[in-house]
């Protein structure tokens, strides 16, 4: 297995976990959160998490097409999308409400895993041209 496959292979990964993170979001706000380490959301956090939900599944279409497609300029927009994560999660891992051990580390991870994946994305892309 070469870096190219390693992407592919984790693309499809974020396809399921995307739309998991994305229709958990929207369906069940509150538990999703708890699962990621959140205490109890408030009623404001609870809905600015759900209104995230879309945004997920936005991402797992992303990722669909590309594994589908797997054309450069899926990949290309599969990296700009990761490249926009790179501080989300670890600006939200800065947050009070995150009191599971290990919650904000793994927080931190996902902003460097979004950014080898954004790389790993690009690399995928040039190699099909």
């Amino acid at each position: 297995m070469d870096a190219a496959d390693l992407v592919r292979l984790t693309n499809r990964g974020m396809i399921v976990f995307d739309l998991a993170l994305g229709t958990g979001a929207i369906a069940a706000p509150e538990a999703t959160l708890r699962r990621l380490g959140h205490g109890a959301p408030s009623a404001d956090a609870r809905h600015l998490f759900r209104r995230c939900g879309p945004i997920w599944l936005t991402f797992a279409a992303a990722h669909l097409v590309a594994a589908v497609r797997d054309e450069p300029e899926d990949w290309w927009a599969v990296a700009w999308l990761r490249g926009t994560e790179v501080l989300t999660d670890v600006v939200w891992s800065a947050s009070p409400a995150l009191s599971r051990p290990g919650a904000k580390a793994k927080l931190r991870f996902a902003g460097a895993f979004n950014l080898a994946l954004a790389a790993g994305c690009a690399a995928v892309a040039r190699r099909r041209r």
